[in-house]
């Protein structure tokens, strides 16, 4: 299982990824250009990308039960399916409706098409999914956050391509021709996807799990391991802080540059993405990933604070190249930990519920940032109160107020980061983790069988509060 096929299978999945990845986030991210391009309404751009990040948010634990339900493979050729079908429709509804239908926020054609091309873009999260869960199942445990790293410069290089070529895209071809783009290419990858092989045995059925969501059968397998629960909720936090530059990045680099150069100044900064990743991929996350987490947390918002303290477009541009390359290494820490302490049968369950917090933090912050920047701090930094009372520190400009936003969400970041480090949880996951044998994916022994075959010790009290691990059977644990 983890020799040659199985890492052959693990690259041919990851190139297959990638290009689906591209695909479905270049027509996200054109339907946003041609709407905002067409009509200028800032409303419809934000319905439709906070539309996208809840319709992930909601479908996420849905897309977790399926990956444990089924192959791997199966379920990546339903998500391309679904996608090139869904893409197929939307092109279907662009040539049977005029453009200005399609553009008229008031009607219905407009909704519908731009719901059917975004839950043609969401259904690729399914195939997230199952790629985290198939770093477990191809890859040796202590390669895992290599092959995160892996994951995270696929994500990089979709980011990078898609920022800027569905401009391009739309602004040279329009959005027929984009269409049929991002048609052709999830056809081809669905063809491609045919012919790679992953070796796996049939799952069998969880019979606790009931219904599409299972979100009991979650809940289970998350307090299976001490300290897991901790980092997802670390991890949606860091999103909400997240959320801050999310909503404030395009503003504040809107008033440093004009637009085009802004575009260039974002694609630069995207390859930090690429060297995060691969820097990950070759040296891992060391033996405490939990730590580096929180290290590197940490150095981002330090970072954050800093990287608007003057309008100088230098500091702004390398702060967001840095500050993308950290990313990686976060998310193939928490990838890392839940592949380790997780056992496999359940891991498509617990990737769907960090997956679903996790989408659901950004936009609630950047909705909840966005009406504050503009109508309290940005007014008021541009008072003599606020000139005389963070002058000194903030300087002068135009974006003082997002400054200072980013000042104090960075400052917060530092400080959790920070006190998660004297957190009973951290010490348990970061015992556990150590302590967890190597997974040996099979759906020939029970879901639940013992630690030693199918999961990881679990570190639990043993009577005297000392937290000594111990390794018991896992129907014993639920």
């Amino acid at each position: 299982m983890k020799g040659t096929v199985a890492s052959r299978a693990f690259v041919s999945v990851l190139v297959n990824t990638l290009i689906a990845n591209v695909t479905t986030s270049f027509l996200w991210f054109a339907l946003t250009f041609w709407v905002y391009i067409e009509t200028r309404s800032v409303l419809a751009t934000g319905v439709i990308g906070g539309a996208y990040m809840l319709f992930i948010a909601f479908f996420a634990m849905v897309f977790g039960t399926i990956v444990d339900r089924h192959r791997k493979h199966t379920v990546m050729v339903l998500s391309s399916v679904v996608s090139a079908a869904a893409f197929l429709v939307a092109g279907a509804i662009y040539l049977a409706r005029p453009e200005a239908s399609l553009l008229d926020l008031g009607g219905p054609w407009f909704w519908l098409f731009s719901a059917v091309i975004l839950f043609g873009g969401v259904i690729e999260q399914l195939r997230n999914i199952a790629l985290s869960t198939t770093v477990t199942l191809l890859v040796p445990t202590e390669k895992h956050a290599n092959a995160n790293g892996l994951v995270g410069t696929v994500q990089g290089i979709a980011f990078l391509v898609t920022s800027v070529f569905s401009g391009l895209s739309i602004g040279f071809l329009g959005m027929g021709w984009t269409l049929a783009i991002a048609i052709a290419a999830m056809v081809l990858t669905l063809l491609h996807l045919l012919f790679v092989r992953i070796p796996e045995d049939r799952p069998q059925q969880d019979p606790d799990a009931s219904g599409a969501l299972d979100f009991r059968g979650s809940a289970k397998a998350i307090r299976q391991a001490p300290g897991l629960f901790a980092l997802i909720v670390f991890s949606t936090f860091n999103n909400l802080i997240g959320g801050v530059y999310m909503a404030l990045m395009d503003p504040y680099g809107l008033t440093l540059f004009d637009a085009q150069t802004w575009g260039f100044a974002l694609a630069f900064s995207s390859t930090g993405f690429l060297i995060g990743g691969a820097v990950v991929a070759k040296y891992g996350l060391g033996t405490k990933p939990m730590r580096t987490m929180l290290l590197v947390v940490m150095a981002m918002g330090l970072l954050g604070a800093i990287f608007m303290l003057r309008e100088w477009w230098p500091l702004y541009v390398v702060g967001m190249w840095i500050y993308m390359a950290l990313v990686p290494p976060v998310e193939a820490a928490e990838q890392t930990v839940i592949q380790k302490v997780v056992p496999f049968a359940r891991q498509g369950r617990v990737f769907g519920v960090a997956a679903a917090m996790e989408a659901a933090a950004a936009p609630i912050t950047a909705f909840l940032i966005a009406p504050l920047a503009e109508f309290v701090i940005i007014p008021y930094m541009k008072g003599d109160a606020g000139q005389r009372q963070w002058g000194w520190l903030l300087g002068e400009g135009e974006a003082r107020g997002i400054a200072l936003i980013c000042l104090w969400a960075g400052l917060i970041m530092v400080l959790v980061g920070g006190l998660a480090f004297f957190t009973r949880s951290y010490r348990r996951l970061t015992e556990l983790y150590a302590q967890a044998p190597e997974q040996a994916p099979s759906t020939e022994r029970p879901l639940d069988g013992p630690a030693t075959d199918s999961g990881p010790a679990v570190a639990r009290d043993d009577g005297a509060g000392t937290g000594t691990p111990v390794t018991e059977d896992a129907d014993e644990r639920g």
